[in-house]
């Protein structure tokens, strides 16, 4: 029985001879796709890149560092975890720093935006957010990748930005800060009030020789004892008095000079709240470290002329050569139709 050896085999040979067989399309293509490629690299505008390292601070009040005797609190000199790199990256997305970069290198006519069209604005923050990148890095730092057709702005933008991280959340710290600086401040007064008046109330007393309640009644009741044994009634008479006196206002001493304790206690508390509102309200601190500032690049980042050459003529190239089969195939599988139905 003879064996069937006429069945097809497509091999790289084969493949060769295809493609040669169709090189004319297939050249042409290419070409006009490599000319064009070539235009549009060298129409496409030159950018160069420059980038900030920032890690974040560990968040903590500076107050609780620097003035609470903890065994516990965080080092200001700590870096940030992944809470604090997620912090900063939503300072730096946000509007406020945003639109301080926009006015000051007026990225709307640097953009060549026109302010007349559309959505002018959307299209100003569309093209802000595609040249302006932030990004976390695995050691838990942020960098801030900037690019633009001038190398010295997109150094100065990245810095600018850099700087701004301090001063936006400094800003948003201390707005809270000086509310929980009013709050204290008012407390204090109030208990420094309530304490006047108990005092000046105590010196009413103090006046009528009620001073210490147990040292003044003890020392009483032992001389209003030798006046008598003496046989002097009218000191005797003059410490009863001073005694009828104690019996009459020693509740409310006592619980005078309580209050007056606890008031005391109160105050040195609120003191050191005070002290570490005054910190908290005042500070400058960091919130960042620096590990790199952004230079000028010497050379451009963007585009890479070649690869896009390369990339865009590989990329017609196999365009055409599916489109050829798939074209050869539509029309062999058409003709057999046609040849099937006329018979």
């Amino acid at each position: 029985m003879a064996t069937n050896n006429d069945e097809y085999k497509f091999d790289s040979v084969d493949l060769i001879f295809y493609l040669w067989d169709r090189k004319r399309p297939i050249i042409m293509l290419t070409t006009i796709a490599a000319v064009v490629s070539i235009i549009v690299a060298l129409v496409v505008p030159v950018k160069y890149k420059s980038e900030v390292i920032l890690f974040p601070t560990a968040s903590s009040s500076v107050s609780y560092d620097l003035l609470s005797v903890n065994l516990s609190k965080k080092d200001i000199l700590k870096l940030g975890e992944d809470e604090e790199v997620e912090q900063m990256l939503q300072v730096l997305q946000s509007d406020e720093i945003r639109d301080r970069i926009i006015a000051k290198y007026q990225l709307m006519d640097h953009y060549k935006i026109d302010s007349n069209s559309r959505y002018p604005k959307t299209n100003l923050y569309k093209k802000f957010a595609k040249n302006i990148i932030f990004t976390p890095t695995k050691f838990l730092s942020v960098k801030i990748t900037v690019l633009d057709q001038n190398a010295q702005m997109a150094a100065d933008i990245a810095n600018d930005i850099s700087n701004l991280v301090d001063t936006v959340r400094i800003s948003m710290q201390k707005e809270r800060a000086l509310e929980a600086l009013n709050l204290v401040t008012i407390e204090y007064m109030l208990v420094q009030n309530r304490i006047q008046k108990l005092e000046d109330s105590l010196r009413v007393f103090n006046s009528m020789g009620l001073i210490h309640f147990e040292g003044q009644v003890e020392r009483l009741t032992e001389a209003y004892g030798n006046a008598l044994i003496e046989g002097n009634k009218s000191a005797a008479d003059r410490i009863q008095n001073q005694l009828n006196l104690f019996a009459k206002y020693s509740g409310i001493l006592i619980t005078m000079q309580q209050n007056i304790y606890q008031e005391k206690n109160l105050l040195s508390n609120l003191q050191s709240k005070y002290s570490e509102a005054i910190v908290d309200a005042t500070q400058k601190l960091p919130t960042k470290f620096v590990v790199n500032k952004a230079i000028k690049a010497e050379k451009k980042s963007y585009p890479i002329r070649w690869l896009i050459v390369v990339l865009s003529t590989f990329s017609t190239f196999i365009l055409t050569v599916l489109l050829l089969v798939v074209y050869e195939s539509v029309v062999k599988r058409m003709n057999e139709i046609k040849a099937q139905d006329a018979k």
